[in-house]
């Protein structure tokens, strides 16, 4: 897959950073499988790395972008913050030890669960209490920090479709939760690269634009499609109405689910 097809996705990574919280995680977990096939057994653990430094970088300008005012949710969040990252941790170290099936099929049930659940379960199609001032106790217990965190980092995919429906049902707008969510993905995030960046397998073993098992030549076209994208829509925000906002977020994760079950992994 030729660089500049990497980019133009980047440009797809960067909305959906911005536009639903999610960081990149779902689009480059595919598509790296896809471009690092030619490693085996080791594309799913490259893809997962390489999509954590894609979220990190661009949750990180995303948040930077966000106004205070939002950011101000997280007020009350920092136990869950760092137990996010020790979760973080956790699904890191647990991504080099997993047979490489495990990941690519993991990431496909995990997508079909969260559909179901955003589907069939109440409050996050339609929030059904408005809550628009930030709240004493945050959203989201801090007891769900590690598995949340265990699970994003595992798959590579930075936690937010897991802590967007939380923040919902906790009564956040679409675009106040999916704001939140990016800081959250860095509280994941940051940790986990730190093992990908310092794990190597033989397979990776001396190839070129590798750290670790981060295949960094694909990381940057990604981002550099992402971050143009990621900074225009923070500084100029696409106003959609909120339930046509939830359910763009769920057809993302029904495109997400496809794409990840026709790539294969060998």
């Amino acid at each position: 897959m030729g660089v500049l097809v990497l980019v133009v996705i980047g440009v797809l990574t960067g909305l959906t950073t911005v536009l639903f919280g999610l960081g990149g995680g779902f689009v480059t977990v595919p598509i790296i499988m896809r471009v690092d096939g030619v490693l085996g057994a080791a594309a799913p653990e490259v893809a997962v790395a390489t999509s954590a430094v894609v979220m990190v970088v661009s949750a990180a300008a995303a948040t930077a972008a966000t106004p205070r005012t939002t950011l101000a949710h997280l007020r009350s969040a920092a136990p869950l913050m760092v137990l996010l990252g020790c979760g973080g941790v956790l699904g890191a170290a647990l991504a080099r030890l997993a047979p490489p099936q495990l990941t690519a099929w993991g990431f496909a049930v995990y997508l079909v669960i969260t559909i179901l659940d955003v589907l069939l379960r109440p409050g996050f199609l339609r929030r059904a209490t408005v809550m628009d001032g930030p709240q004493r106790e945050f959203a989201i217990p801090p007891a769900l920090g590690i598995p949340i965190g265990a699970v994003a980092s595992f798959l590579g995919v930075g936690g937010s479709v897991m802590t967007v429906p939380l923040l919902r049902r906790g009564g956040r707008a679409m675009n106040v939760a999916t704001a939140l969510a990016n800081p959250l993905t860095l509280a994941i995030s940051v940790p986990a690269l730190a093992i990908f960046l310092t794990s190597t397998s033989a397979a990776v073993a001396g190839e070129p634009y590798f750290v670790g098992a981060v295949d960094f030549r694909s990381a940057i076209a990604l981002l550099a499609g992402a971050l143009p994208v990621v900074f225009w829509l923070r500084r100029r925000p696409p106003r959609l109405p909120d339930t046509v906002h939830a359910w763009a977020y769920v057809g993302l994760l029904v495109v997400s689910a496809l794409a990840m079950l026709t790539a294969r992994a060998p």
